[in-house]
Parts: structure tokens; sequence; C-alpha cells
């Protein structure tokens, strides 16, 4: 049996790329060839990282399929999620752009014939292609086994249906924790009895993710062990974790350059943070894909100033980047937080931020990635989840590991998100930044920092996940 060839198909997301890019590096550190399949206006995000790796003599590659944005009717630099245009039905000609790959990937994997597709969640027709040529397809969600969990049970039971009103508390049944929602933060897809493009898009989703070769997972087994087990012995999938991903990088520039250019000098950046005392300062960022009503963006600013600490707040809101103001920002807020505060517009070099000795707490939406990203600094989180898989992660920091607090996020919502008051954010913000509570989740935090790093080195739980697939992998055709 030669080597492993693994392609990878991830979504046209940072999100989605990033974790998917890191997954293909670390394949190829374990002597698989890896090819990254992408379109030509998302090259830029893989090629830095796969010349680098390729020189040093790593097997990794990329490989294009054009994508038919004006073929549906979209603007021609319209290869990537961040580039939908808003509002109309931009968003189901994406889905459809991207279902039509389907054909030039099959051409592709005939053509080459790797020994497995390692494909987005958001592509649940790459298993039916994969299995045209005898390929296994693996699913990734890019998300955790918690949530996995949560959502399947959503689905299956429907128990927000049996609240009186929106802001009710129910469980979540059949989970190996009592976690419990409100209506409002349930996807409005899932509490609709309508039938719409996404409804039928999930359920395909699901459907590919049973009948597909397994699921991989970036995540570790000591994070969420009751999930990854309920996972794979409740609802019978197949599943292998194999990370955190993040920290497989392990130098700075490689930490520094995961996704888009960063808007700040990170040596810039860095610096005035060794001014700054240890556990001192707030890092609040809310990924890329965060849309927040210009009032809310007013009462962040008022309750971040409030809390009294230092603060690194990347403001990279979508509605803002497009209309190019901020005249939600209070008047003189720069001026009176100078010194105390950093404000970086655009991308940051998170993980680099957050391995900073000076930050104290991270406010964050709870995408995954982010999550993980935290959970491997070791440092306690303020929630603030917005929609997707969030709510549900959040319950992973606040509830289960203890290492997080709210503030108060109660209704699901990707455009326009409001409702959270100065004082809300303040207090929370201090919640994790000083006092016994804060200690306690520091320490919590940190325990679980130390699981992850020993989770990918050799003997790990992930690295030896990593293993048993490519044993695995390398059986299925030689039978």
């Amino acid at each position: 049996m030669g080597e492993l060839n693994v392609f990878f198909f991830p979504f046209m997301a940072q999100g989605h790329m990033i974790p998917t890019l890191d997954m293909a590096k670390l394949f190829a550190s374990r002597g698989v060839k890896a090819s990254i399949i992408t379109t030509p206006l998302n090259q830029p995000v893989f090629s830095k990282a796969v010349e680098k790796y390729a020189q040093l003599g790593f097997q990794i590659q990329i490989r294009l399929l054009q994508f038919p944005a004006v073929e549906v009717g979209l603007p021609e630099d319209c290869e990537s999620a961040d580039k939908i245009p808003s509002g109309g039905d931009a968003r189901p000609k994406f889905q459809k752009a991207c279902a039509m790959l389907q054909k030039p990937l099959e051409d592709l994997l005939q053509e080459l014939r790797p020994n497995c597709l390692v494909a987005d969640m958001f592509f649940p027709w790459a298993t039916e292609a994969a299995a045209k040529f005898d390929i296994p397809r693996l699913v990734f969600h890019g998300s955790s086994y918690l949530a996995m969990c949560a959502m399947n049970s959503l689905k299956t039971h429907k128990p927000f249906r049996d609240v009186t009103s929106d802001l009710e508390l129910f469980n979540i049944p059949n989970l190996p924790h009592e976690l419990k929602l409100t209506r409002l933060q349930v996807s409005p897809v899932d509490r609709s009895e309508l039938e719409t493009p996404f409804k039928e898009m999930f359920r395909r989703v699901l459907k590919s993710e049973e009948i597909s070769y397994g699921v991989i997972f970036n995540s570790f087994h000591e994070l969420e062990p009751d999930y990854a087990d309920h996972y794979m012995n409740v609802l019978g999938r197949r599943a292998w974790s194999v990370g955190p991903l993040s920290l497989y990088n392990r130098d700075v520039e490689d930490k520094a350059q995961r996704g888009k250019k960063s808007a700040i000098d990170e040596h810039e950046c860095l610096e005035w943070l060794d001014s700054k005392n240890p556990h001192s300062v707030v890092y609040i960022c809310f990924g890329s894909g965060a849309n927040f009503a210009p009032s809310q963006l007013h009462e962040m600013a008022m309750g971040i100033e409030a809390s009294g600490m230092d603060f690194v707040w990347v403001i990279r809101n979508k509605r803002e980047e497009d209309s190019g103001s901020e005249k939600w920002m209070p008047e003189g807020f720069e001026e009176r937080t100078k010194g105390k505060g950093l404000i970086i517009r655009g991308w940051a070099p998170q993980v680099l931020i957050l391995d900073h000795p000076s930050i104290g707490a991270f406010v964050t939406h709870c995408g995954w990635n982010s999550t993980l990203e935290g959970v491997c600094a070791g440092v306690p989180m303020v929630t603030w989840p917005l929609f997707a898989d969030q709510f549900l992660n959040e319950k992973l920091m606040t509830d289960i590991l203890r290492t997080g607090t709210g503030v108060g996020s109660k209704e699901w919502k990707n455009v326009d998100c409001d409702g959270v008051k100065r004082e809300a954010i303040a207090e929370a913000i201090k919640k994790v930044m000083i006092g016994e509570e804060s200690e306690e989740m520091r320490s919590r935090a940190k325990a679980m920092k130390d699981k992850a790093k020993k989770a990918i080195e050799e003997g790990g739980s992930s690295y030896l996940g990593l293993s048993s697939l490519l044993d695995e992998l390398r059986t299925y055709h030689a039978n």
C-alpha cells in the first residue's frame, strides 16, 4: 500500500477554511499527501502556508475548481460567504453555485483517485460524489460534539414546542447533562413549521452524515468526553477527534497568518500587551460573521469602558465595513480610553493575542474555532452567542466546564444583533477578571489548556485518534 492521498474540501468561509488548512497541514505532517480543493479567489487564504509547508518537504498542494458565481446571478467576485450580498435571494444562489461544484469535483476524483475526501458539512452531495469512485467521505462540521448532539435532540424531539412563551426555559432531552435553552435561542429554521430551502439543506446535511464513512471533529476527548461518547454510542456515528487544530501552528508567523492579513502589525500589538500586567487585559472579538446593530456597538463600548479594564477590541462588523462609518462610537471614547484600550479594525492575530500572558479574559461569540482558541490559551470567557451553534457551545463553557460567564444573550440572530445592556457587559467582564470566582474559572481554564496540549502530542487522545483513522484508511482499499 503506497502513501495515503487525502482531499480536503472546505466551505468558502473563513471559519471553515482556516481549520481545514490546519487539518491538511496536520495530515501532511503525518506523511499523507494532502490536497486542498478551493476556488481561485479563495486560494490566497491557503497559498502562503501551503508554500511554506511544501518547502519544508511535506506533500501539500492546492487544486482549483472554477466557481460559477455569474452563472447563478451573483457578482463575479462572490466566491466566499463574506462576499454574499445582503438581503434578497443571494444566499440560496450561493448554495446553488456550491452544488454546481459536484460535477467538477467528480472529474477531479475520477482523475486523481484519492484515498479519502474530507468535505465540509455544507456539501452534503460530496458523499454521493465520492461513492461513485468508492472513495470514503468524511464530514467536517467544524463544530463541537455537544452542539451536534444537542442539534440532533432539538430536531428529533422539538422540545421548544412545549413552552408557553419565548423566554421560558426548556431542557434539551436525552443528553448527558441538563442543558436549558429558550425558544428564542433556537434557530428560526428549526422553530418554524414552514418548509424552506435551508430546512431541506440541513435535512440533507444530517442524512449525508449518516451515510458517509464518518465524521472528523476539531475537538479533543478530554474537553467533552460525555458528548463524544454520546455521539458515537447513542447516536451511532463513527467519529474521530483530531483537535484542537489551532495548536498545530507552533511558530509566531504561522499563528499570525491564519486567515486574512492582520490589520495591525503583530509586533506593535504584542509590544502593547507586553506593557500590561499578567491577566489584566480583556480581549473582545466576535469572529468573521458577527453583525451588530449600531446601538449594540454603542452599548458595547459603554460597557467595556464601565468595566474599568484594559482591553483589546477587534471591530469587524460587516455593516460597518460596508458603510465605512462608525457613527455609533460614543463621543470621546477613544480619547478617554487612550493607553487603556487598543482598537483593531479588521482582522486580528487572535491566537497570538490570546496566548499573551497579559490576557485575562476573552469576550467571544462562542463560534467553535474561537472557543477552542480560548480553551488552548487557558483564558476564562465572557460568552455572547449570536447564532448557529453558538448558544450550544456557550453551555459547554458556562454550565459544564464552568470556565465562563454569559452576558445574557437572549435571541438567535444573524443580523442586527442587539439587546445586551452595558451594565450586563461590564458586570460579566468584571466577574471573569476579578475576585475569587474569577480565580477559580482561571484555574479550571488553565487545567483544560494543559489537557489540550497533551491531546495533540504523541500518545495523546487526538494523536491516537488520527493514527487510528489513517490506519483504517490504509486498509480500506487494501481489502
